[in-house]
């Protein structure tokens, strides 16, 4: 009766003789009825206007898990290239975010009916990652819907930076430094802690009242990350997310990449050289960052032997953050094409996501030499000081050694002789 309150109050005040208002008000309910009854065929489920397609999950689950994941799978062979990593690492990451997130945890609805299992969500997310696809490209072999797929890839690259960023996105502990220390005097860069450069990201759905801030040299609006590379291609530093109208110097001056040197947190590091003695490393640089005691450049027009065999070692090893941006791009494609996404918090947490794994697929593959986080390593926790006088200073010491153009040129002059001794004569 709660249905029709107004019909059943218009009953009670009819006269018993009026027998055309009688017929109109069946009329009316009868045309209610017919009504509700036509939305009700037309739309099912809880959600009005929702459309309900049976696209067969358990089947889809069953086929990956034939095709991919069983012990005599069909596509053993093609398992790398299509997830660009191994199959153990691939599971590692499924658990992790599995234990993460219980969105990944395969369940039952109202009906009792399963749902996409873990295996299902993660692989869409790993295959709009490596391959670049549209979200919607994954429907019809995994069985997953467009805004299933959406959230799958968000909770996933969240889950990732949760579970893994503190172990394969942290800056490098004692032991990484010694590793690396050790790899540039072998190249003969005595304690150079590798090679920084730019990279940029295009946005295509970037927001049109944004687009003047964010297009630069590129000719359209892109987002810029930061890096710092070594030899076995791993990504020690990555600071993403500011606009495209920006060029190196501008991201250097809001990077965190010497907070640590300058707040007194980083390991020390004393070397010599030709004779001179200095107390911080360095990073290969190109020719648009500033003349810094932390930059190591290469000489534009070089006159002579020793300068001409200095520009070529500079130029070669500094290459190692541009095969490493080449390999990650590789990797996952949909940091080389277009970013399809509206906002930029996702496509922070899309580009930290890969990142991640890049690194894990390096230490996977054995390309480093022991990058094993136990802790033992790390730097020691600074205790949070309110005394102004003496860490100030140092700070503000530290800051002007860091910028200093006179230790950049004298490094430089000494690396020049310091290769000359070593591969020139």
């Amino acid at each position: 009766m709660d249905r029709y309150p107004d019909i059943l109050e218009d009953i009670l005040h009819f006269d018993e003789n009026s027998d055309d208002e009688w017929d109109m008000l069946l009329a009316e309910t009868k045309r209610e009825e017919e009504s509700r009854s036509k939305r009700r065929n037309k739309h099912r489920g809880s959600v009005l206007g929702h459309r309900i397609i049976r696209r067969g999950r358990v089947e889809g689950h069953e086929r990956l898990y034939h095709d991919y994941f069983a012990p005599n799978c069909v596509y053993d062979a093609f398992f790398r290239r299509r997830f660009r990593m191994g199959r153990p690492l691939f599971l590692r990451i499924v658990n992790g975010v599995e234990q993460y997130d219980p969105y990944f945890v395969q369940t039952t609805d109202a009906i009792g009916n399963l749902g996409l299992s873990s295996l299902q969500k993660v692989t869409a997310a790993f295959r709009i990652l490596t391959y670049g696809t549209p979200t919607d490209s994954v429907d019809e072999y995994v069985q997953i819907g467009e805004s299933t797929a959406i959230e799958s890839l968000r909770r996933f690259v969240q889950a990732v930076i949760v579970v893994f960023g503190d172990e394969y996105l942290r800056p490098p502990n004692n032991n990484d430094i010694a590793q690396l220390l050790a790899i540039g005097e072998q190249r003969g860069f005595p304690d150079m802690l590798g090679s920084i450069d730019c990279m940029h990201w295009k946005w295509k759905n970037c927001p049109t009242a944004w687009q003047g801030m964010y297009t630069g040299h590129c000719h359209e609006p892109t987002i810029i990350l930061e890096a710092v590379a070594s030899q076995d291609l791993w990504i020690w530093h990555a600071f993403f997310g500011l606009p495209g109208s920006l060029n190196d110097i501008n991201v250097l001056e809001r990077s965190p990449v010497f907070a640590t040197l300058t707040e007194g947190r980083a390991p020390p590091i004393n070397y010599r050289i030709n004779g001179h003695d200095y107390t911080m490393g360095y990073y290969l640089a190109d020719g648009i960052y500033p003349n810094w005691s932390t930059f190591v450049k290469t000489i534009p027009c070089p006159q002579g032997l020793k300068r001409k065999q200095y520009t070529a070692a500079q130029e070669s090893i500094r290459k190692d953050v541009e095969l490493a941006f080449g390999v990650f791009q590789a990797r996952f494609a949909i940091v080389r094409g277009p970013a399809r996404f509206w906002d930029e918090e996702t496509l922070a947490y899309i580009m930290k996501a890969c990142i991640i794994m890049h690194n894990m697929i390096i230490e996977d593959e054995g390309a480093t030499n022991d990058n094993d986080f136990d802790g033992s390593g790390e730097n020691p926790i600074v205790q949070v000081s309110h005394v102004h006088t003496p860490e100030f200073v140092d700070f503000i010491q530290t800051h002007h050694q860091i910028r200093s153009n006179a230790s950049h040129s004298q490094l430089r002059s000494d690396l020049i002789e310091h290769l000359w001794q070593r591969y020139g004569q």
